[in-house]
């Protein structure tokens, strides 16, 4: 006999979270959707299947989280709802009562125990009082520019220095990505926005510490700069219009420095129009590394897929909050093919 599904509740109805829904939907056999949760009045009260394709799954939108948790005992929350620890201190506490372990897309939890040593503290000590998992995680933060850089090295004998560059053209993305670089505002709400902490992409510097602490390397100091990058030409995408002067999107830098040398490098070039898509990882080691995917790797599906991946692995994982250097090596839990070389292979011994 098989095992029993995993029971999954969906925190956050945005564009990632019913990318996340569908993705559960589609693996009834080992995951089963047993909760819907969004504040948003135009969504609380219909099936979550409507603000899909329109077909009832029979999961209704909650909009008290508490009561949707009582009522569905999920054994995982996939959490999608803010990129700030915390704007979603609360809602992860809400989460941990209930006894769920947790995987959320909140940036800044990737590696929150710097700037947030509070709520970390909190959080982990929930955790392990419940006897759950609580882990931030995505494509970036959570794999392009960190995971996968330290998952390179482990062929190096030496390390050097680390650099991961990621060129996004933001125009294919979501709306709410859109808005976070800027996208379509002039240069002083910009600046404006920077100097309020509303705008940029979130996570970089966690990315680089995580490196850092996976590497056991001591960050001295911490460099940090986000720049506008401006459009040349009026540019629009399906969900806003950019007019020339006006900004495109963000480069975003962030470096790491120990015992005076620069060590880790992240940059980060997000806007409408980017040329080139690509990421790109170095290893300056013993050998050296070079890792390059052409067009880069697709942000939204590629972030549901991570919490989607994760989530066996969580349940599988200590107590407490967690990094993703406490888990064992994602990959795809997706379904392979019923019939052919492939599916045939897959399912039988692995190969020498």
């Amino acid at each position: 006999m098989g095992q029993d599904p995993i029971r999954v509740a969906q925190f956050g109805l945005g564009p990632i979270g019913l990318g996340c829904v569908a993705a559960v939907l589609r693996r009834n056999d080992a995951l089963q959707l047993v909760g819907a949760i969004d504040t948003d009045p135009a969504k609380a009260g219909r099936d979550v299947g409507e603000l899909l394709d329109g077909t009832p799954v029979g999961v209704v939108v909650a909009d008290d989280a508490d009561q949707a948790l009582e009522r569905s005992g999920p054994d995982v929350v996939i959490h999608t709802t803010s990129s700030f620890l915390g704007r979603v201190a609360d809602q992860l506490e809400c989460c941990l009562r209930h006894g769920a372990h947790v995987i959320s897309s909140t940036e800044e939890l990737l590696f929150p125990w710097h700037r947030h040593p509070e709520l970390s503290a909190g959080l982990d000590r929930a955790s392990r009082e419940r006897g759950v998992s609580l882990l931030g995680s995505g494509v970036n933060p959570g794999f392009v520019m960190d995971s996968l850089a330290l998952a390179a090295s482990g062929v190096c004998r030496e390390l050097r220095c680390v650099e991961a560059r990621r060129v996004v053209d933001a125009g294919k993305r979501r709306l709410p990505l859109q808005r976070k670089v800027g996208a379509g505002s002039s240069a002083e709400e910009f600046e404006a926005r920077k100097r309020a902490g509303t705008l940029g992409h979130i996570g970089l510097v966690e990315s680089l510490r995580l490196v850092a602490h996976g590497l056991g390397w001591p960050l001295e100091r911490v460099e940090e700069r986000l720049d506008p990058v401006l459009a040349e030409v009026d540019r629009s995408t399906e969900h806003l219009s950019i007019c020339a002067g006006d900004v495109a999107g963000i480069h975003h830098t962030a470096r790491g420095f120990v015992a005076g040398v620069q060590r880790i490098s992240l940059d980060l070039r997000m806007y409408v129009g980017a040329e080139a898509p690509h990421d790109h990882v170095r290893l300056d080691g013993e050998p050296h590394v070079e890792l390059r995917v052409p067009g880069g790797i697709f942000g939204d599906s590629a972030t549901v897929a991570v919490l989607l991946n994760a989530v066996p692995r969580l349940i599988e994982a200590r107590p407490g909050l967690l990094t993703m250097l406490d888990l064992p090596l994602l990959r795809s839990c997706g379904s392979v093919p019923a019939e052919g070389p492939t599916g045939r292979a897959a399912r039988g011994a692995p190969s020498a």
